[in-house]
């Protein structure tokens, strides 16, 4: 594989063998900083998965005044007074490409008596923020943004917010994350009542951190005014991006992998649940010594077959239904994704993009309104490919190109960068090793 400027070419290996290094795990980097931040006291955060994202939440916090200082490429001193001791931001909360971070932060600055204006880069400005804004409006917080708050830039001028009870529309983590983080600010009680499950990162962390949620069923009350504790976070190794090395294993001729201290929190790692399905050889060797249950994961070639994705199942495998598409490409039968329309306002339209591109490739992909359609097992040819500004697309071509005869181009490999800065790399290193 080589790689220039802005694209990524790749070349099937003769075999695919290694141990594969992860980054930690984007989803709990980010709360583990930002409810760190929220605490008073000191704390450490290794194996951190600092990815263009998660940095975005590091800057914006820096200039609420929390003091995070860089210990190593991975890990992170947190050093704050807490909520209560954030300051007014001097600057826009430039978000970048980080939904997760622009979210999460929606619900703190909503309960700081500050005035605070978030945005980021394009493809987050056209992304939907009133799932999470309505609700804090209805805690008190006074909101406004595009589209009657719709989308960012979005200014907040916080203060004083009451619990609420609220319904969410779809089950969304990132939204259920944002009610919970303005609740434990707000007073009263904030009841949150979901429609499926969705990651639970949130909830864990906090209860680590000693604040009091119950959980009864899929609705989750919290007390207002409690302040979480200071702890010391080793994440683990992100679940999302060993999917792509847990789909090339499976779907290349000569494939052994493996990836040590993988998260396999059950809300999470539904990726394995469906590949295994599909009859992926995947071994799986707990290894757990913290908060999240952890293991290592083995991958192998593996002979797939088709199935049927849709209901309380796509929330947590969202993130991975473009790599399950090109999974399904090569299994034999007719895939289904089905119930999954949220996926047509991530990073890109990923229905539409990832039906587009993987036919590109030689693919039968059909697009639905609220899914895809894969028939295969089908052979894929190397073609120049677009991400899309996609971090999850781009890999998943990206992963393509070890199975498609010829050369594959990816255009716009960068993104990848978003969520995984060192995926290219390990690609190439892991082709060369193979060879």
């Amino acid at each position: 594989m080589t790689t220039a400027r802005d694209a990524a070419e790749i070349s099937a290996p003769a075999k695919l063998h290694g141990e594969v290094s992860l980054p930690g795990d984007k989803s709990i980097t980010h709360r583990a900083i930002l409810l760190n931040a929220m605490a008073e006291g000191e704390a450490r955060i290794s194996q951190a998965g600092l990815g263009a994202d998660c940095m975005r939440t590091v800057q914006c916090l820096r200039s609420l005044g929390v003091d995070i200082q860089f210990l190593s490429d991975t890990d992170l001193l947190i050093r704050s007074s807490g909520s209560q001791g954030m300051q007014e931001p001097d600057e826009v909360l430039d978000c970048g490409n980080a939904g997760t971070a622009m979210r999460l932060l929606l619900g703190l600055v909503a309960g700081l008596d500050a005035f605070s204006v978030l945005s980021g880069d394009a493809s987050l400005r056209r992304r939907p923020m009133s799932r999470v804004t309505n609700p804090l409006r209805l805690m008190g917080a006074e909101i406004y943004g595009r589209n009657g708050g719709e989308n960012p830039p979005i200014a907040v001028n916080g203060g004083r917010l009451e619990g609420i009870e609220f319904e969410l529309p779809v089950a969304s983590a990132q939204v259920k994350s944002a009610l919970l983080i303005a609740g434990m600010i707000a007073s009263g009680e904030t009841t949150i009542r979901q429609p499926a499950l969705s990651r639970n990162h949130t909830e864990l962390m906090l209860a680590t951190q000693g604040v009091q949620i119950d959980a009864n069923g899929l609705t989750l009350t919290i007390k207002g005014g409690q302040r979480p504790n200071p702890i010391d976070v080793r994440v683990p190794r992100d679940v999302s991006s060993a999917a792509f090395w847990l789909t090339a294993g499976a779907i290349h001729p000569q494939a052994d992998l493996m990836m040590p201290g993988v998260s396999i929190n059950p809300t999470r790692a539904g990726v394995i649940d469906v590949l295994r399905r599909m009859g992926a050889q995947i071994d799986i060797i707990a290894d757990n010594n913290g908060t999240e249950p952890t293991a290592g994961l083995r991958v192998r070639s593996s002979r797939l077959h088709a199935t049927r994705i849709d209901g309380e199942q796509v929330p947590i495998v969202q993130d991975e239904i473009p790599i399950l598409a090109l999974a399904a490409t090569q299994a034999e039968g007719r895939t289904e994704i089905r119930d999954a329309q949220e996926l047509r306002i991530k990073e890109s339209d990923r229905i539409s993009t990832t039906c587009r591109e993987l036919n590109s490739l030689g693919a039968n992909v059909e697009e639905l309104a609220d899914g895809l359609i894969i028939e295969g097992p089908t052979p894929l040819n190397g073609a120049v490919v677009d991400s899309h500004d996609d971090h999850r697309l781009a890999m998943c071509l990206g992963v393509a190109g070890l199975v498609a005869d010829g050369t594959t181009t990816v255009l716009g490999a960068d993104s990848a960068s978003v969520s995984y800065p060192s995926f290219w790399p390990e690609l190439a290193r892991l082709s060369l090793n193979s060879a």
